[in-house]
This record gives structure tokens, sequence and C-alpha cells, in this order.
């Protein structure tokens, strides 16, 4: 027999409502927490790229210092050594630069202010000798010394040589006068006024100390010396000023003196390791306003070994005969033909 079917419709569940009073006191259904995220600006591109760049960059950065400056020294600072050891490595042998100090206040100029007015002439001169392993030598030559150009009768002053053939007469003059190698010098260096006035500044003046009050005004060069003796400080006009003056009773031996105070207390302003550091950006200054076969490089490397303080300069000069009316202002070198008057350590 067949079961009997409710003739009802089933029974619907009916949603329980709140009473007027849990209404009032229930919050306000708000939007769940991926409808807030989705209601929030979008970044735009850049941001994100930004963001990951800098994230990354915090990461390896700190990495980086970590390496570079351990927790344990930060307190410390960073250090560095800057010493003519580690300014440039040393050259494996010595090597003679000829320096030439022209009165031209530029390279390249016409003619110089000194009378008689024309090119350039050699207002100093010296060779110097950088040994990697022995004293810094400095030869300051003679600039009166009366020397014997090749197809003339008549001798010429050494600093003549510079005017009539530039470097190359000159260092050919030097050679035969010295003795030197036929390979020597190996390298030059013309420096005007300007340049060494910029040299000086550069390194924030030398601490000189005048033998004498220097005193001297050249009208037709609008030039004025006037020096006080004792201790101080140098500015470029003032070194330039103190290389310049002759001393009336001394004369160019007594401005080749004048030359070694200024060469010494050059040499122990470059050694300083503040002046190390500036170094490079001096060279690269100086560089245009000199002439010179020194490469940037080669002119560091010869620093490295010139400024290694434990080695002195060793002063050298020639042998002079005594002045001789017949001869005017030029002075005659003192010496046997076979005479060695410049020679490197252990030769």
């Amino acid at each position: 027999m067949a079961p009997r079917r409710d003739p009802r419709p089933p029974a619907r569940s009916r949603p329980v409502r709140p009473s007027a009073k849990a209404a009032r006191q229930a919050p306000e259904p708000g939007p769940g927490w991926l409808e807030r995220l989705a209601s929030l600006p979008r970044p735009s591109p850049r941001s994100l790229v930004l963001a990951s760049l800098g994230l990354a960059g915090a990461l390896v950065g700190g990495s980086l210092m970590a390496m570079v400056w351990p927790l344990k020294d930060r307190s410390e600072g960073l250090k560095i050594d800057i010493t003519p050891a580690t300014l440039a490595t040393r050259p494996n042998r010595s090597v003679t630069v000829l320096v030439i100090g022209t009165d031209a206040d530029k390279m390249g100029d016409g003619e110089t202010a000194a009378a008689p007015k024309g090119p350039a002439n050699a207002d100093a001169l010296l060779l110097v000798r950088v040994n990697p392993e022995g004293p810094l030598q400095v030869l300051n030559l003679p600039v009166e010394l009366a020397v014997m150009v090749p197809g003339e009768k008549e001798p010429n002053r050494l600093a003549d040589l510079y005017r009539r053939g530039g470097v190359a007469l000159t260092a050919d003059g030097v050679r035969d006068v010295v003795g030197l190698d036929k390979s020597e010098p190996d390298r030059f260096v013309v420096l005007p006024r300007a340049a060494l006035r910029k040299i000086i500044d550069g390194v924030g003046g030398l601490e000189l100390s005048p033998t004498r009050t220097m005193k001297y005004q050249d009208k037709a060069q609008n030039y004025k010396i006037d020096l006080q003796t004792g201790l101080q400080r140098l500015n470029g006009n003032q070194v330039e000023q103190m290389l310049r003056f002759r001393d009336k009773d001394f004369g160019e031996s007594g401005r080749r003196n004048n030359h070694k105070l200024v060469e010494s207390s050059l040499r122990d302003q470059w050694a300083r390791a503040d002046q190390l550091a500036n170094l490079p950006a001096l060279i690269n200054t100086v560089r245009p306003q000199v002439e010179t076969n020194l490469t940037p490089e080669e002119t560091l490397s010869l620093f490295a070994a010139a400024l290694e303080t434990n080695r002195p300069i060793q002063f050298a000069s020639l042998p002079l005969k005594p002045a001789n009316k017949d001869f005017g202002d030029l002075r005659q070198l003192d010496a046997k033909p076979s005479q060695k008057l410049w020679s490197a350590p252990g030769s």
C-alpha cells in the first residue's frame, strides 16, 4: 500500500531578526580586508621600480659597508695611509731629468720682458737623478758657464743654448759638460715662471728663511723684489722673487744657494701626506703649462722614489775657475777632461 503524502508544502527556514535594541547597538557592517586592499590607490610602475631599487641598494650597501668598514672598527673611522710607496710604482733604474727654468712667464711667449728682449733663455738649469734605492741627486748647473757650440769660435753662456736650439741643444751642451752617457738625460721638463708660481701656490706656499733682505726694482720689466730675512711662509710670487734675486756680492752662486733652499723646502712639503694625496691633481693642473716628455704615470713614479724622506737630497755643483775679465761674465770649468763630475751612487 503506497504511503500517504502530506498535502502541505515543506516548511522554510526563516532568518532570525535581531531585536530593535540589538540592531541599534551592533556596528554597521564594513568591507573585509580584501575589499579594503582593493580600495587603496594603486602604486605606479615607477614607484614600484624605485622601491625595489632602494631595497636592493640598502641590502647591497649594507653588505659592502660591512666588508670595507667592519663593525668593530667603525668607531675609528676609515683610514687611508698615503705614503710615497703607495703613490705609484717606483722606477726600476736611475732616471735623470733635465729641468730648464726659463725667463718667460708662459710657454709660447714670443719674447721675454728681460733685456735684451727676444726668445726665452734658460734662467735656471738643474739635473735631477732619481735613484729608486739611493739618494735624490740634484746638480745645479751654472748658467754662466762658458760652452762651445760646434762650428763657432766664440764661447756661449750655457743658458743661451735654450734660446738658440731649444731642449735638444741644451741637453747636448749639458751632456758634454757633465760627461753624461749618450742616453742621458732620460727626460726633460721646461718650466716657465707662471707654472712655478702655480706649483708653489698649489702646495700652500713654502716655509723659507731668506738669508738676507732682498730688494730690487727693474722699471724696464716693471718687476719688484721685496723680501725680508727670517723664517716665513712665501707664496708663489714671493718664491719667484727669491729665485730671481742676484746678490751683488755673490752673483749667480748666491742665486744657486737660494735655489737649493727652495728645492729642499718644496720636497719636504710634497712629502707630507696631505700633499701626496693632492699630487696627481696638481700634476694634471700644471701639465698644460709646461713642456715635457714625461707621461703622468712616469711623473708619479719618479715622485714615489724622490719623496722618500729617509733618503735626503744630495746636492752637487760644478767646479768653476775664478772670474776672468777676459771672459766677461762667463766662467770656465775647472776640471780635467777625464774627471767624472757627477756620478750615480755606487758608480
